[in-house]
């Protein structure tokens, strides 16, 4: 945990950007019957029932300081869709960039290994030689602020029912650009000082 509260008070430093990765997914749910428009007085009303259509998953890749993020949706989350988020980061993404410092959870597909799974040899370690990942610790998901962006994904953007991948891309794709447009930084104000203190339950006794 201090491992990560002390990376977030580092300063801004474009060759070794801080960057926040998380993953998410949203159901696909189709209405079975049109929605009653919005009159006054009255909210707009839709049916309970609706068709399933399935699911999207989502990758997200923020870094606060720079108020920047990038959310690709995708079929599916496996390995291999990891490696080629990890790909897309080092090459277009920051391609200037010394080391990218990942902070994310310790989800099985999120190790060095799914990019060997995937590249050859060569690749996969030039692509590792440019990362240095930052695991959030077990139950400890609340550290990273890619979770607290997609809430805020969630609540403003993703509320409402989503019949198919298409329109979700479209969505998220205008929540982005918005987003990305006013620079939406995350101001971080937990330290290892306040974990000391608040959290002092969960260190080691001696």
């Amino acid at each position: 945990m201090e491992n990560i509260l002390t990376l977030y008070k580092q300063p801004y430093n474009k060759a070794c950007p801080v960057v926040c990765m998380d993953e998410s997914s949203k159901q696909h749910l189709i209405e079975t019957r049109e929605r009653l428009p919005m009159e006054p007085g009255k909210p707009e009303r839709y049916d309970t029932e609706y068709e399933r259509n399935g699911t999207s998953n989502l990758f997200i890749f923020f870094e606060p300081l720079r108020g920047w993020r990038r959310i690709d949706v995708t079929e599916r989350r496996t390995a291999e869709d990891w490696a080629l988020q990890i790909k897309k980061l080092v090459d277009e993404d920051y391609p200037q960039a010394t080391t990218i410092r990942l902070v994310m959870d310790n989800l099985n597909t999120h190790t060095g290994a799914s990019l060997y799974k995937v590249f050859e040899p060569e690749e996969a370690r030039r692509l590792l030689d440019k990362l240095e990942f930052c695991y959030t610790p077990k139950h400890g998901s609340w550290l990273n602020m890619a979770e607290i962006e997609f809430s805020l994904l969630s609540r403003q953007c993703m509320s409402d029912r989503m019949a198919d991948r298409e329109y979700l891309k479209q969505e998220v794709s205008a929540w982005v650009a918005h987003r990305n447009a006013i620079e939406s930084e995350m101001n971080w104000r937990f330290t290892t000082e306040d974990a000391r203190i608040k959290l002092k339950h969960l260190y080691p006794s001696i």
